[in-house]
């Protein structure tokens, strides 16, 4: 398979197949593509992995396209004004990634959920709770909402994140999710009640404009419901 990112703000990645050659991705996410791309929707493993996907934010059901009797075309553009990533996923070099940052991949890609290890803070942790683990091989195309800024931590360093502004790490980082201390900065710092805390090794990708933070400024010049 061979590709192309085009675009700056609202990109599209551009995908051309060999004939057989089969791609993954969310229902809703295809843009445009070449008559002879043959669409089936599937559950992609199974109901326990398709359940998997629902807790994750995901679709339960995702579309598989493949192209027959000959080359195919197939794009997905971005839903949101940000980035789109190419990952080559293989073991060795699988990711972790926001609910919403899956956008596409080749077949051989799996997709699974991940579950933050302290249940307890994690119910109340909002976008940072839940995940989506990217494994198998093959290419994968990511959304991230914004700028996306890169960090490599080492064994043992920790960044703090605002809950929503973490698109993706690398599956040798843990995660924490922590309330903000003190009673009177979770009512009036208006940062929140809790934050991500990641420890390293490994790389952390964060988003400079997450879309739930849109919606959060959007709602405010909304009028109030009767």
């Amino acid at each position: 398979m061979k590709y192309e990112v085009r675009g700056n703000e609202l990109p599209v990645v551009i995908c051309y197949l060999e004939s057989g050659e089969s791609m993954i991705t969310e229902r809703g996410s295809m843009s445009w593509m070449s008559p002879n791309m043959k669409m089936e929707t599937t559950s992609n493993g199974g109901i326990g992995k398709a359940l998997g996907r629902m807790f994750a934010g995901e679709a339960i059901f995702q579309n598989r396209y493949t192209a027959m009797g000959g080359n195919g075309m197939i794009a997905f553009a971005s839903s949101f004004p940000g980035q789109i990533r190419p990952w080559e996923i293989r073991p060795g070099n699988e990711v972790i990634v926001q609910k919403t940052g899956f956008l596409a991949a080749e077949e051989s890609v799996e997709l699974s959920v991940f579950f933050q290890k302290k249940l307890g803070a994690g119910f109340f942790g909002g976008e940072g709770f839940i995940m989506q683990r990217l494994s198998g091989h093959g290419m994968a195309f990511l959304e991230f909402d914004g700028h996306v800024v890169e960090y490599n931590l080492q064994p043992g360093q920790q960044i703090v994140v605002d809950t929503g502004y973490l698109a993706a790490m690398d599956v040798t980082c843990s995660m924490e999710i922590k309330s903000v201390p003190g009673l009177k900065n979770m009512v009036f710092g208006g940062e929140g009640i809790f934050n991500t805390v990641i420890t390293g090794p490994g790389r952390v990708w964060l988003q400079t404009m997450p879309l739930s933070g849109v919606a959060e400024q959007i709602l405010k010049f909304l009028p109030p419901s009767k």
